[in-house]
């Protein structure tokens, strides 16, 4: 199987109306990576053949109509049926974007105000004795990415200090020799994890 055929046997990611940011990421990239993504992002026109067109001019007036078409079949196939009644009476794959970054990406004060609620579940996270440091590290790392998706900097140097607080007192050896060791301000996300 090529690696062409391989790609088109991926089915995009299919939005539901939750998670939008994520949705967009995932979906950016499916585009891209069938070669659509500029068929979305940019708001063109397939010029009409002129009367007597060569068969390069054809073939490239067919590639682009049919780059359209695809990318436009794409996003109606990423949605969930509820969503597309919406959608489906847009011309453009531009149009059919900006709708949906309208109508689920939120406005400033919107993710202003999702971001402060994801610092806050960030800030009340606590491990638990029966977690591993990996789950508890998974919970965290899922809470900030979600922040960074939002547009909001998160730097690893946080994430490194809540899991010295947090973490239980069974790990205070571990943490009391990483102290003696190293920097603890120069310590690195993954350095901590390998340690614990």
């Amino acid at each position: 199987m090529t690696s062409e055929a391989s790609l088109n046997a991926l089915a995009p990611p299919v939005f539901d109306g939750i998670n939008y940011q994520v949705w967009v990421v995932r979906m950016e990239a499916y585009l891209d990576a069938s070669d659509l993504w500029e068929a979305v992002s940019e708001e063109y026109e397939v010029p009409p053949l002129s009367d007597n067109p060569i068969m390069a001019q054809i073939k490239l007036y067919n590639e682009v109509r049919q780059r359209k078409s695809k990318a436009k079949a794409s996003l109606f196939a990423a949605v969930s049926s509820t969503i597309f009644t919406r959608i489906m009476t847009l011309k453009t794959t531009n149009e059919i974007w900006n709708f949906l970054k309208k109508e689920y990406e939120g406005n400033e004060r919107v993710k202003g105000m999702q971001v402060l609620n994801l610092i806050r579940e960030f800030e009340m996270q606590r491990m638990k004795e029966s977690e591993t440091i990996k789950d508890y590290l998974d919970i965290l790392l899922s809470i900030v990415n979600k922040v960074r998706l939002l547009g909001t900097d998160f730097s690893d140097f946080r994430i490194v200090q809540k899991i010295f607080i947090t973490i239980p007192e069974k790990f205070e050896t571990t943490i009391s020799s990483l102290e003696n060791s190293k920097d603890v301000s120069s310590i690195t996300l993954a350095e901590l994890l390998n340690a614990l």
